[in-house]
């Protein structure tokens, strides 16, 4: 990528920043700064090894610069920034051992709520699958329009309504920051179409699956998805 297309992408993400900001009250503060950061790093906007300037950020998130610095140490204390001596704040680059943890996580969290459906919930209205419907249909449509980051970003959504299905404020919260994470581990696959083809089709039945009330089915399903998904982050990293 040339030094101009990542001054173009810089200044593209700059501008989606400040529009973020004019949706949000007035009152907003480092939690709210760092909710527009942690959303970015989860929609891909800002990839491992970024530096964030706090020049730009004080203007555009319209803070102090306080105010930035306690988000920016919000995101370090997640995992979601590192703080360099006298280089400044980046993004991280994670590695193997991340993709290993981060699965070994979503396993736990994403099979449990599933498969906790048949106990929780088993006459599952279909209006709380309508967010997942979305989500799918967001990531079917930008496929056709061969926007594969835009696919990315529908496939982290729909995993986030799928833990949203336990209504779990902290489980919630917990898998917001795990997918933040999971996003710079899909920057080491070069071509997004490569990563997240696969998974449109079986977020799809997975969802038909949910819909029709399978749910162990479901959950052993979304085992498999998650340990293919993970393998093939591990092949990447080791193609390298």
């Amino acid at each position: 990528m040339s030094t101009g297309e990542i001054d173009h992408g810089r200044q593209a993400w700059l501008r989606t920043v400040a529009a973020d900001v004019a949706r949000l009250d007035r009152s907003s503060s480092a939690e709210r700064a760092a909710d527009i950061l942690r959303r970015s790093i989860t929609e891909g906007a800002l990839p491992p090894g970024a530096q964030l300037s706090e020049i730009e950020l004080t203007e555009v998130l319209e803070v102090s610069r306080n105010t930035l610095r306690e988000a920016f140490r919000l995101l370090t204390h997640e995992g979601l920034l590192v703080y360099k001596l006298h280089r400044g704040v980046f993004v991280p680059e994670l590695d193997e051992r991340d993709v290993v943890d981060l699965y070994r996580l979503r396993r736990v969290l994403e099979v449990d709520v599933v498969r906790g459906l048949a106990d929780r919930d088993p006459e599952l209205p279909a209006a709380r699958l309508e967010p997942l419907q979305d989500d799918v249909e967001t990531a079917e449509a930008a496929a056709r329009a061969d926007r594969w980051p835009a696919v990315g970003t529908a496939n982290m959504r729909f995993h986030q309504h799928l833990i949203g299905l336990a209504d779990s404020a902290r489980m919630n919260a917990i898998t917001g920051r795990l997918l933040a994470e999971l996003r710079l581990l899909f920057h080491v696959i070069a071509t997004p179409q490569e990563l997240h083809e696969p998974y449109i089709a079986r977020n799809r039945a997975l969802l038909e699956l949910l819909d029709a009330r399978k749910y162990e089915q479901a959950a052993a399903d979304l085992h498999q998805y998650l340990l293919d998904s993970e393998q093939g982050l591990l092949a990447a990293f080791r193609a390298r």
